[in-house]
């Protein structure tokens, strides 16, 4: 791949941005490749997939002061002095157009989970990619949902880590049982992530594919 500067004119071989996504405040980062032509709707599912999250709370895009989200969905979140953009007919490349531009990802507005995502690099792929995403990297396991944000995810931490803490049995049982905070499987990742339908997915494609990666029969 060669980087490129060019806005990008060939639907067949579009060009692939590389994203940095990393959870505001915590060491946990996922890399992904895109099409350019990718919508901001597509690009939740993604970030969704890759992440670990399970789609359970609303979300919006917020790039140069302006939110993008999903009118069907999140119609209550956004004021009239703060009006939502479509983000089902807005394309990455049409609102971010260069390297090192960022902008954020806040999912579940309760806990506040605010991603930066870094646009790294613009590449010109030699051949048409296989797939619309890849997950090209990652650390650490997604925080479980609905553990208080970062802080609340940092003390959930500080008791597993402490068998002697007093909540800890019962934080254990809330867990499941176990929860390795280092784990993230990028084989895994992408082998969901590829599940996910181009150009747009459905919330119900998307609910199968995640329930899938979670070991969900439905």
């Amino acid at each position: 791949m060669k980087e490129s500067k060019e806005k990008s004119t060939d639907a067949e071989n579009p060009r692939m941005y590389l994203l940095k996504i990393t959870i505001e405040g915590l060491p946990i980062w996922r890399r992904v490749a895109v099409r350019e032509d990718i919508t901001l709707g597509l690009l939740h599912a993604v970030i969704q997939v890759v992440m670990g999250w399970t789609n359970s709370h609303l979300h919006q895009f917020i790039i140069e002061e302006v939110f993008f989200s999903d009118p069907r969905i999140n119609e209550d979140i956004c004021f009239d002095e703060i009006p939502c953009t479509d983000e089902n007919k807005t394309r990455l490349m049409d609102v971010v157009k260069r390297t090192r531009s960022k902008f954020a990802y806040e999912y579940d507005f309760g806990d506040s989970w605010m991603h930066v995502i870094t646009v790294e690099k613009i590449v010109v792929p030699e051949m048409s990619p296989k797939y619309f995403a890849e997950c090209l990297g990652g650390e650490k396991a997604c925080p479980p949902e609905d553990c208080g944000g970062p802080w609340g995810y940092k003390e959930l931490l500080k008791i597993i880590q402490n068998p002697s803490h007093k909540e800890h049995e019962g934080m254990m049982e809330w867990l499941g049982g176990s929860f390795d905070p280092n784990a993230f499987d990028i084989d895994k990742a992408n082998t969901y992530l590829h599940k996910i339908k181009w150009p747009r997915t459905t919330e119900m494609q998307l609910a199968r594919v995640l329930m899938a990666r979670d070991g969900y029969k439905g």
